[in-house]
């Protein structure tokens, strides 16, 4: 909204209102913002959720540090959607398709995780939402996004048709000639398509209409059969995984702020006609917008961390970690870097392949040797780490390190083809 009224100010010439114009300063200010609210609302937050008992129930695993935890506040979740959903609103565009897109995602997934608390916590039923129920959310998010991505007239992908004449796309929207410095004329068109970014390699982008190329002409029209149900698949297991991953103090809020920063970073590039010509990347415009958000989802979940890190005075419960998790799964296929997921969010694949290795092995030695074995002294990966005694504080920081790693990996690929 604050863009609008300053784009206004900024016409009639008021000094320093043209800042607005800038994605760097809204961005810079969302974040800002998104630390404050986090701060200050907080703390006022953790004291509400005190008075009405919302408390968290901790199960005995016995963990080192369990006892502490039990009585924290949770349902915390709130104070980052809250961050998030602010400073996107006042500063963003608010009539730009990916920014709706993102707040959709941010709302819907909160709710699921909401609705799941309220049961654990309110009804008093341990359980919390029914898993299909779940399933369902997420599944009806991945069907909103995969249907908005393949078929709104705004997500498009320009191109420089002077260098690829004869490149096909699901269909063209608008056509436009562009001048450079030098007097030569480019031919840019706007394109509806449903390619992605493939790591590593150099000029070349999968078209998810390409298995059906058998099919003939108008063989684009039916890439929507591959394409939703590959993002229906991606928000799910992303955001479960991120849930997975929100077993220990601050280490599911860490890792999503460095996820964040990357993915801000690839919103830039793609929606920066240099910078995406430059590093021979899909431009995609009108992303640019997605910097704002990501500037606010950083700042939520560095400013959550003030009360969040080790010991926690409050949990973000599913009303955050879901909501994470459909946050980040949304945001890379916004900007068609979900085929970097994978390694981007190797911390999240790791917790959730150590659950599904544990529980494999484990019924698969009852059958075979007639009693349970396991893989990890307990899953998902970080209680192994406690259950071999490294303090919690120190395990989180180590999981940072590699997801900071993992996050400068993923930016290499850019030149790694």
């Amino acid at each position: 909204m604050l863009y609008y009224l300053f784009d206004y100010l900024n016409k009639l010439d008021v000094p320093a209102t043209g800042l607005f114009q800038y994605i760097s300063f809204r961005a810079s200010i969302a974040m800002i913002i998104s630390l404050i609210v986090t701060i200050l609302f907080g703390g006022k937050m953790i004291n509400y959720l005190r008075g009405l008992q919302v408390k968290e129930t901790v199960r005995d695993l016995g963990l080192a540090g369990e006892k502490q935890k039990q009585g924290t506040p949770t349902m915390g979740g709130v104070i980052i959607l809250l961050a998030i959903l602010l400073p996107t609103i006042l500063l963003a565009k608010l009539d730009n398709i990916y920014i709706i897109l993102m707040i959709v995602a941010t709302i819907w997934t909160g709710l699921i995780g909401f609705a799941d608390d309220y049961i654990k916590v309110f009804k008093r039923d341990k359980k919390g939402l029914k898993g299909r129920f779940k399933i369902i959310g997420q599944v009806g998010l991945g069907l909103i996004v995969g249907t908005v991505m393949f078929f709104n007239n705004d997500v498009v992908v320009r191109e420089d048709i002077t260098k690829n004449p004869d490149k096909t796309f699901l269909e063209e929207v608008k056509r436009f000639e562009v001048k450079g410095a030098d007097g030569s004329v480019k031919i840019l068109a706007d394109y509806r398509a449903v390619n992605t970014s493939l790591p590593f390699i150099k000029s070349y982008e999968f078209d998810y209409s390409s298995p059906f190329k058998f099919i003939g002409d108008g063989f684009h029209r039916w890439a929507f059969l591959l394409y939703i149900p590959i993002v229906i698949f991606i928000v799910t297991a992303v955001s479960n995984a991120a849930n997975l991953t929100d077993g220990i103090d601050g280490l599911a809020t860490g890792v999503s702020a460095i996820i964040g920063v990357c993915l801000g970073f690839f919103a830039y590039c793609s929606g920066n006609f240099i910078a995406a010509d430059y590093l021979n990347i899909m431009y995609l415009p009108d992303t640019g917008e997605l910097v704002i958000f990501s500037a606010a989802f950083i700042g939520a979940c560095i400013g959550f961390l003030w009360y969040n890190a080790y010991p926690a005075q409050v949990f973000m419960g599913d009303t955050g970690s879901l909501a994470l998790g459909g946050i980040i799964a949304t945001l890379a296929i916004a900007i068609r870097k979900e085929l970097l997921i994978p390694l981007l969010c190797g911390i999240f694949v790791l917790e959730n392949l150590s659950v599904v290795m544990q529980v494999s092995y484990f019924k698969y030695s009852r059958k075979k040797y007639g009693e349970g074995r396991r893989i990890f002294l307990m899953s998902p990966l970080h209680h192994h780490y406690q259950k071999k005694g490294i303090p919690e504080a120190k395990i989180v920081t180590r999981f940072w390190i590699v997801g900071i790693l993992l996050a400068i990996l993923t930016i290499m690929t850019l030149k790694i083809r």
